[in-house]
């Protein structure tokens, strides 16, 4: 990866928090937060955001300044939903990782512990990486289809009409989906051929995912502009179970379960008009055909340097 420094002039520094991530942020912990940054020289202008329409506006709103960075304070789809706004700028991406999984932040080795994650913003070491593409949608991990986004999609009503937590939610739309054996049928065409598959998950990663030993789910890399994917073969009922439980953690499974290609693009075609596509967790609905496209080096990060990683 490409290692560069910047700067960031006298002007505040936006840092956008996702005020529900994690155990929740109130004022007081905006404050301290500021008096972190302050110990390093750096303003910051911390704005707590309600949900994501919220934090959408605000790096609108913080854009219209030029800053050289923003920082995002939140889990993988907050940090999402600010970095799509900073594709293909010059505008450097800082990263408090304040979610459940932290994916990008773990996979940049940018630390958890929020002092030393603001010590690695003051830092100014930045990298370029990969970003995916679906559909003008970015993902910055990963995306998926099937099993995954029902499973999300129904927890998130239970979670609103229900009231359930969010675990056992999940629980219960896992075993829905168990119940129903769901497998979608779909046409893919990649390096230049065009394959037929019927399964219950597919998982296209930004960049290759490890899926040996104890580093399942975590990528060595983010700049070799290739998407990995992943079509699960065909399981019996509790391994369709077990590919649940994989994904909402965050994980695939063994390679043996699972056709492997990489690509710079491809196309997904299914039967259906309107098609759940999950990216970095969030679910979104879509019109197939799915386009999915590799867009290297367009995001700039804020990361260690290499000498303390």
């Amino acid at each position: 990866m490409d290692e560069s420094r910047t700067t960031t002039g006298t002007t505040p520094v936006a840092v956008i928090v996702n005020a529900r991530s994690g155990g929740g942020h109130d004022a007081a912990w905006a404050k301290q937060l500021t008096g972190m940054f302050a110990t390093h020289g750096i303003a910051v202008r911390v704005e707590l955001a309600a949900d994501g329409l919220a934090v959408a506006e605000a790096v609108r709103r913080a854009m219209k300044h030029a800053p050289r960075m923003i920082v995002a304070g939140g889990g993988d789809g907050t940090v999402n939903c600010i970095a799509t706004h900073l594709v293909d700028t010059d505008i450097c991406l800082g990263v408090l990782p304040l979610g459940t999984l932290n994916h990008f932040a773990k996979d940049l080795k940018i630390p958890l512990a929020l002092e030393e994650a603001v010590r690695t913003i003051a830092a100014a070491h930045t990298t370029r990486v990969d970003v995916g593409e679906v559909n003008d949608r970015i993902f910055l991990n990963n995306s998926s289809l099937g099993l995954y986004p029902d499973i999300v999609h129904d927890r998130e009503q239970q979670q609103r009409r229900l009231g359930r937590g969010k675990w056992p939610a999940a629980a219960w739309a896992a075993l829905a989906a168990l119940r129903r054996y769901p497998f979608l049928s779909m046409r893919l065409d990649v390096n230049g051929e065009r394959l037929a598959r019927r399964t219950p998950f597919v998982f296209i990663g930004n960049n290759a995912y490890t899926m040996q030993g104890l580093a399942i789910g975590e990528r060595a890399r983010l700049d070799e502009g290739v998407l990995s994917l992943y079509v699960a073969q065909h399981p019996t009922r509790l391994g369709l179970l077990r590919f649940a439980l994989d994904a909402l953690r965050g994980r695939l499974g063994s390679e043996p379960d699972f056709d492997i290609l990489q690509a710079p693009g491809f196309d997904i075609d299914t039967p259906h008009k309107r098609l759940r596509v999950a990216t970095d967790g969030e679910v979104t609905v879509m019109n197939p055909p799915l386009r999915y496209r590799m867009r290297p080096g367009a995001l700039t990060v804020l990361v260690p340097s290499p000498t303390i990683r």
